[in-house]
């Protein structure tokens, strides 16, 4: 594994814990049992990269070729959900804010590298029309929130709340079209940081499209 290999591997495990843990903790509020947690926390962290495979006939996924997203994803809702049982199901205010502000963060981050690593991965699977790569990154970046809420039975976060697919098409955007002249590191950083810093400007000035009363 080279040093570019390293780096993106390091931050798709990050993507990976932080949507494992958004994915368990919507499974605790809506008292789900540790079997429903740990689909949740998996779902979310390892759902949109298997939309991905799909559309690119990359089958079986890779999660099942190569399925430590998966035990990444696994562990942290079980250590989550133990976490919290031993708490009797409380964190507790102060380390809820905490909690709250970490997972917004790594939440971004998260979106911003599957973003990206969906588009690497169509790069490798062949394909190079911009429409889809766009398509399949941004699908990588929100496809397993997405199942996550539907499975839950909530109003989708990405058709509610601040700009959240929208950062996600422009990190894709930036990523696509800066791949032929700034080659596939530099734009993979760049995109995700396009994506982390819209996200980030939207919830601080808590940023939404317009929408009918």
């Amino acid at each position: 594994m080279n040093y570019s290999d390293s780096i993106l591997f390091v931050m798709e495990i990050i993507g990976t814990i932080a949507f494992a843990s958004s994915g368990a903790m919507l499974a605790v509020r809506k008292r789900m049992d540790l079997f429903g947690v740990c689909v949740l926390g998996v779902t979310t962290a390892v759902g949109g990269g298997m939309i991905r495979d799909l559309i690119l006939g990359i089958t079986p996924p890779n999660i099942f070729q190569n399925p430590l997203n998966t035990v990444i994803a696994l562990v942290v809702s079980i250590a989550l959900f133990l976490f919290l049982y031993f708490r009797h199901g409380s964190m507790g205010e102060e380390l809820a804010l905490v909690y709250d502000k970490i997972m917004m963060v790594f939440d971004a981050v998260g979106l911003g590298v599957f973003t990206a690593m969906g588009i690497n991965t169509a790069r490798e699977a062949g394909y190079d029309q911009a429409f889809l790569l766009v398509f399949v990154g941004v699908v990588t970046g929100v496809g397993g929130g997405l199942l996550r809420d539907v499975m839950a039975q909530e109003k989708p976060y990405i058709l509610t709340k601040h700009i959240y697919a929208c950062a996600s098409i422009l990190g894709a955007l930036v990523c696509v079209y800066t791949w032929e002249p700034a080659g596939n590191l530099l734009s993979i950083m760049l995109g995700v940081f396009v994506v982390i810093a819209v996200r980030f400007l939207a919830m601080h000035y808590r940023w939404n499209l317009p929408r009918l009363d």
